[in-house]
């Protein structure tokens, strides 16, 4: 007697999608896991070796001033200058429309009320996002013959940092600030490691920038 297999056939594809579906979430979640984790642990890295420069990333500034999430990295890389990581600071960043200054400029400013020389100080203006800012950085260092930074921003933003500099030719390692908006409370730290996975992610699939601006007081 003959028997139909259609519906064997149509039950057996369905299953293969829906194993394939699992597998792709499942593959997914460990990617992201995974990703998560490594922003987490490099956030706690304070790697104090010495470099031809340090490098703040920029934050939102007010009329000149630092946001409270800019100066604390500006202390950090006070401390940092202090201690004889390098000889030399960094700041970066642009301005937005309608402002007197730049980041770069506000936070130059701020390091030579702190007591930082001014010629040991570089101000590169320009860069709207981290991308932008890196690879700014990058040119007008490596044109001076210097190659080694250690990176001072928020702690979750260091790896994405740490991989567009290392992506733009520099050797870098990273010493965020302990201190700001950003550490404050636990909600601030999941909401950084949360936004700093997907841009990451985003960032080494695409190798544009997913910013956002990273400012956590913008």
């Amino acid at each position: 007697m003959a028997t139909s297999t259609a519906p064997e056939r149509g039950g057996g594809t369905l299953r293969w999608v829906r194993r394939l579906l699992v597998g792709g979430v499942l593959m997914g979640l460990v990617v992201v896991g995974g990703t998560a984790l490594h922003v987490w642990q490099v956030a706690r890295i304070d790697d104090y070796t010495h470099a031809d420069a340090i490098v703040v990333l920029g934050a939102a500034q007010y009329d000149g001033t630092p946001s409270s999430v800019f100066e604390a990295r500006l202390d950090q890389a006070h401390k940092l200058f202090r201690k004889q990581v390098a000889p030399m600071i960094v700041t970066v960043g642009g301005k937005q429309v309608g402002d007197n200054y730049t980041e770069a400029a506000s936070g130059k400013n701020y390091l030579k009320d702190q007591g930082v020389p001014e010629d040991r100080i570089l101000a590169v203006e320009t860069g709207s996002d981290t991308l932008q800012s890196v690879e700014a950085v990058s040119k007008a260092l490596l044109a001076r013959g210097k190659s080694s930074v250690v990176l001072v921003s928020d702690p979750w933003h260091s790896l994405r940092t740490r991989t567009m500099a290392r992506d733009a030719a520099l050797s870098a390692w990273t010493a965020p600030t302990r201190t700001g908006p950003a550490v404050y409370t636990r909600e601030s730290q999941a909401h950084g490691i949360f936004r700093e996975t997907f841009a990451l992610l985003w960032y080494q699939l695409t190798h544009f920038s997913a910013d956002f601006k990273y400012t956590a007081d913008q």
